[in-house]
């Protein structure tokens, strides 16, 4: 089943397998009329139906290569072949107190490393008491994050030229303390815009993240 999440303003947003893109235009064509046309761009793909529905694509990993413009009807066939290619990808999943890195290649993971450790949660008591329970949790974050980024640095520098692209997943403020790290710093650049919202990253959970990675979103809103 595809994942869907909802969006700010309307509309919704699916994830989709890439050997399902192209039937799932087809469905969202005929479903609202039929396509009045598509407009290709680098970085975008947008499917506007009969009855005014969207659909619309940022184009994961490298540009769209062209042509590009306005096409009619429904014309997404090279945006299908470009999802549909083989690609090796780094995957970095972090929450404040675990980790879970690996090498995945369409979709499988080839390699992985996942790791727990202690985070204590926020105290509501007050004075000293509260203070000292801060610096624990603050020393605790702190080494957990550490752990983190040596891991990403252990699972994916060695390999980082042989990377098609970097996904993250998890905590944007963990993430982004990893960012600054300057041994991940390139590596994190060339990461994809998208994050993905996962759980407490674990083995199964990356399984599950090595094939949303390769997965097209597709946002849609319906005609106003």
């Amino acid at each position: 089943m595809s994942k869907v999440r909802q969006l700010a303003g309307g509309g919704r947003a699916v994830e989709v397998a890439p050997e399902r893109v192209a039937g799932w235009f087809e469905r969202f064509a005929a479903s609202h009329g039929g396509a009045a046309g598509t407009t290709l761009e680098p970085r975008k793909v947008l499917v506007t139906a009969e009855d005014g529905a969207t659909a619309t694509v940022a184009v994961p990993f490298e540009p769209l290569p062209p042509p590009h413009g306005q096409q009619p009807g429904l014309a997404v066939s090279s945006l299908v072949e470009h999802v549909a290619r083989s690609r090796r990808i780094g995957l970095v999943l972090v929450r404040l107190g675990a980790h879970s890195i690996g090498v995945a290649v369409d979709g499988v993971v080839q390699s992985s490393t996942t790791d727990r450790h202690l985070v204590h949660g926020r105290n509501k008591a007050g004075g000293w008491s509260q203070q000292r329970f801060a610096r624990r949790r603050e020393g605790q974050s702190a080494r957990s994050l550490a752990s983190a980024a040596d891991a990403v640095a252990r699972a994916l520098l060695p390999v980082a030229g042989e990377l098609d692209a970097v996904v993250l997943g998890g905590d944007r403020q963990a993430l982004q303390a990893l960012h600054e790290d300057t041994r991940l710093t390139s590596l994190f650049d060339r990461a994809e815009a998208r994050v993905l919202d996962v759980p407490e990253p674990r083995r199964v959970v990356l399984d599950e993240a090595a094939k949303r990675a390769v997965a097209v979103e597709i946002e849609v809103r319906d005609p106003r």
